[in-house]
């Protein structure tokens, strides 16, 4: 199941003790200190895969620990280190103070590693207290706690493409027949329930990712439907896709639906409004589509260039949307290899 948020306490390990011990050999009743230090707590990392697109591994989980050190020993040993835990979360993960909400890393980049709770030093032994003037120290000091935070983690996809639309649009349907993917389609509405995320591959195997949001209605900016927990996964996205459904099987004027996107999109972050972006009049194989085509094409206030008359059930014009899609989402820069 898609999870975009998650409310961790993160604990790295505790240094193990330092341990006072002595020299006992035969003949030397009275050896010096050789107790030995202990090791240092494990930390805690986050590293980015790539392959990851939800924060699922973190449901149900309230409380991570790294292993602790080992104590010191005899004749100088030093106890084990504990083992580092690195985390894998998807890329676009936000890392935040739970308490405070402050930002501490934006992870975007595939492969990126960072350190969030430092393991505990290890405590020192006897021996490491002998001097010229104190040459039997009976002393130790014990591991340092590890760092422990409460952290929120928050998703934020990262697409080339993010395709917006009214529920029942035809926004599955579409990506089903871009990507192959196999996605749940109903016809009700927000059949979509989290963002499907695919890709379209090219001969010269080179990649778009698409991100499929769910159905935004009237409001969506101020929580209504599914609302703003999911309007935050277009924010990354190089391109914008509006599916329009001109059959109108609903009632729903293909124009104001449009309209609506638009105004939602601008209340919750006006400069998405600058992002490029294609308009599909989809379900044109349905009776009454070609006159309400026509309606929208006169109401349009872009460039005609923008306008793609699509079906994504029976394919038609699919292959002239994909080739418009494929340059203006290549020409930001992200191209998947």
């Amino acid at each position: 199941m898609f999870l975009d948020k998650a409310k961790v306490t993160f604990c790295a390990g505790k240094g193990g003790n330092g341990v006072v011990t002595w020299r006992r050999e035969k003949y030397i009743p009275k050896g010096g200190p050789t107790g030995g230090n202990g090791g240092h707590g494990g930390s805690i990392y986050f590293r980015t895969d790539p392959s990851l697109f939800s924060l699922e591994c973190f449901r149900n989980k309230r409380l991570i620990k790294a292993e602790s050190g080992s104590d010191g020993g005899s004749n100088l040993k030093q106890g084990k280190d504990g083992k580092d835990c690195v985390i894998a979360v998807p890329c676009g993960t936000l890392i935040k103070n739970a308490e405070t909400q402050e930002v501490l890393f934006d992870l975007e980049e595939p492969g990126t590693e960072v350190l969030v709770c430092n393991g505990g030093k290890g405590g020192k032994g006897n021996h490491c207290f002998k001097s010229s003037t104190h040459q039997a120290p009976n002393v130790c000091t014990p591991g340092q706690d590890g760092q422990q935070l409460e952290l929120e983690l928050e998703l934020k996809l990262i697409a080339d493409v993010g395709l917006l639309g009214f529920p029942n649009a035809g926004k599955s349907t579409l990506l089903s027949s871009l990507t192959n993917t196999r996605v749940k389609i109903g016809a009700y509405p927000f059949t979509t329930l989290s963002p499907n995320l695919s890709f379209i591959q090219f001969d010269d195997f080179s990649r778009i990712l698409i991100a499929d949001v769910p159905g935004i209605i009237p409001g969506a900016h101020v929580d209504r439907g599914l609302g703003l927990s999911f309007l935050k996964h277009i924010e990354r996205t190089s391109v914008l896709v509006y599916l329009i459904d001109v059959s109108a099987a609903e009632g729903r004027d293909p124009v104001e639906d449009y309209r609506t996107l638009r105004s939602e999109l601008k209340a919750y972050r006006n400069d998405l409004l600058q992002k490029p972006f294609l308009v599909g009049l989809n379900k044109i194989d349905e009776e009454d589509a070609v006159a309400r085509i026509q309606d929208f094409r006169t109401a349009f206030d872009g460039n005609e260039n923008q306008l793609f008359e699509i079906s994504a059930l029976t394919g038609q014009g699919l292959e002239e949307f994909i080739s418009a899609l494929r340059e203006i989402a290549q020409a930001k820069g992200k191209k998947y290899v």
